[in-house]
């Protein structure tokens, strides 16, 4: 009875430190996991940014005189040569001897203005030149395999940059030939007030393009040099934004760059034209004092495409900084340092055969959802996402069923 007792008693204490055995051993940890598969990996610098006119004319008043009531609006279409307003002309001051003088002095600044212009045109058309010559040349290249697409797409962008400072040049060169005719015409009156008529003296408008804004809408009389109106072409717009400093060096002239939150199904492409020398100070909404710079970004394509957009309009700017059609990606939660190593040294853990394995990667680059592995990983391998503190090279894991 005895022994029967005991035999019975072992059972049972065998069987209660079985089941703590059991119920304190270590279970694996459950982790999410991802595949390391191959895309296209961009880094971008995005940032909100205003539209603007590329190119903004003031037309001024070319002399003292009465302003009588003007029958355009904001919004209206207006070609060049096109009568804007009318002044009456004021006999005591266009008689004048002092207004003479500057009148004078008007037409050879615009004289001026005309061959600095000139110079401008001719510097463009050799901008045009080189970036067409640097085109061919990479495309060249590229078909032999020497050139990356990556490079020959911002040569691309370049020479479509060059063309459209290009049409600017000789917008301005446009307006500074009517404004040359202007000051003339001003002069002409001011020597002989009653050449002008009783109709009044015309001011034209130098470019076709929309009324901005109407400094005066109503008679009234102004003097020498007073704005009238603001006018621009809304099809030629370009999209400015303020970066922050650090930011705007890694967005170098070329660079391709998606406009998106503009209210259009697609988005629409640009490329950054120039980086402005000077920074600001701008108080974030957070109170925080940052230092930033204007970019100025080119649009590109088909004017019809930004149809509906207009001046001062608010748009998403992404500046592409870096870009690799192929590249084998994982999520960015799945890199960290690596432990015990120098600094810049990042590692993953791998799942294999139910142990997770601290592997050392080298990064080619990273943004905010994707990391580019360049080595230390295969395609299809899988990662472990948001590795724990506690997570340690060889412990046991298991996938985290969704």
């Amino acid at each position: 009875m005895q022994r029967k007792t005991l035999i019975l008693g072992g059972l049972a204490a065998v069987l209660v430190l079985g089941g703590l055995g059991w119920a304190f051993a270590p279970r694996p940890a459950e982790v999410e996991v991802a595949h390391a598969a191959w895309g296209r990996f961009e880094r971008t610098i995005e940032e909100d940014g205003k539209t603007r006119v590329v190119d903004r004319y003031v037309v001024g008043a070319p002399l003292s005189g009465r302003l009588l009531r003007p029958a355009l609006r904001e919004g209206d279409e207006v070609q060049a040569g096109q009568v804007l307003l009318r002044l009456a002309p004021v006999l005591p001051a266009l008689l004048d001897a002092r207004t003479v003088a500057e009148q004078g002095e008007r037409l050879q600044a615009a004289e001026a203005g005309v061959r600095r212009a000139a110079a401008g045109v001719s510097g463009a058309r050799v901008g045009v030149e080189q970036a067409r010559l640097a085109f061919l040349r990479s495309e060249s290249l590229a078909r032999q395999g020497f050139v990356s697409p990556t490079q020959l797409d911002n040569e691309r962008l370049a020479l479509a940059a060059a063309q459209q400072a290009q049409a600017g040049a000789e917008a301005a060169a446009q307006v500074a030939r009517h404004e040359r005719e202007t000051a003339r015409a001003a002069l002409a009156a001011v020597r002989s007030p009653a050449a002008a008529g009783s109709a009044g003296f015309e001011v034209r408008a130098p470019v076709a393009g929309r009324v901005l804004r109407l400094a005066q809408s109503s008679e009234a009389v102004v003097a020498l040099g007073t704005p009238l109106v603001e006018l621009g072409d809304t099809r030629r717009l370009e999209v400015v934004a303020e970066l922050l400093t650090s930011d705007a060096l890694q967005a170098a002239p070329g660079a391709p760059v998606r406009i998106e939150r503009w209210g259009g199904p697609q988005p629409l492409q640009g490329v950054v034209q120039r980086v402005e020398p000077g920074g600001f100070t701008k108080v974030s909404a957070l109170g925080v004092e940052e230092q930033r710079t204007k970019v100025v970004v080119a649009l590109l394509g088909d004017a019809g495409q930004w149809a509906a957009l207009g001046d001062g309009y608010r748009v998403a700017v992404s500046v592409v900084v870096q870009a690799q059609e192929r590249a084998l990606m994982v999520p960015v939660s799945a890199v960290f340092p690596r432990p015990g190593g120098a600094p810049g040294e990042v590692a993953v853990f791998r799942l294999a055969d139910g142990h997770a394995r601290l592997v050392p990667v080298r990064l080619g680059g990273r943004n905010g959802s994707a990391a580019w592995v360049r080595e230390g990983l295969a395609e299809g391998e899988t990662v472990i996402v948001y590795p724990g503190s506690g997570l340690a090279d060889g412990a046991r894991v298991r996938p985290r069923q969704v």
